[in-house]
C-alpha cells in the first residue's frame, strides 16, 4: 500500500545561510573616529549624535560600579525594613495594652 500513492509529498526545503564575517568593535571604532572628526570641524550634527549613542550604548560604568550601586541600594533597603519592624514593636508594646483596656473596659 505505501508503494501507490496518489499524492506526492513535497521534500522538505532546506536553508542555505553562509554567515558573514563582521567585526563590530572594528566598526564602532570607525564610527567614533569619524564623530570626533567632525566635532572637531564644529558640526553641531555630531554633537547631537554623540549624545544619542551615550544614550544608546548605555552607562559604562562596568560591573564593579553596578554591583555597588546594588549593595547599596540593598543595604538602604535593609535598613528601612529595619526601622519599620523597631517602629512597629515599639507601637504593638506601648499603645497596644492601652487599646485592649479601652475595648475591654467600653463593652460593659
Amino acid at each position: 500500500m505505501a508503494f501507490f500513492r496518489f499524492t506526492k509529498l513535497p521534500k522538505h526545503r532546506q536553508y542555505e545561510y553562509t554567515p558573514r564575517y563582521w567585526n563590530q568593535e572594528k566598526e564602532e571604532l570607525a564610527e567614533r573616529l569619524k564623530n570626533i572628526e567632525e566635532r572637531k570641524k564644529g558640526n553641531p550634527d555630531a554633537m547631537k549624535s554623540r549624545i544619542s549613542n551615550g544614550f544608546r550604548r548605555g552607562f559604562s560604568g562596568g560591573r564593579s560600579v553596578r554591583g555597588k550601586q546594588a549593595k547599596r541600594s540593598n543595604l538602604i533597603l535593609l535598613a528601612i525594613i529595619v526601622l519599620l519592624v523597631f517602629f512597629t514593636y515599639f507601637a504593638l508594646t506601648e499603645y497596644l495594652p492601652g487599646l485592649v483596656e479601652s475595648m475591654e473596659s467600653g463593652g460593659e
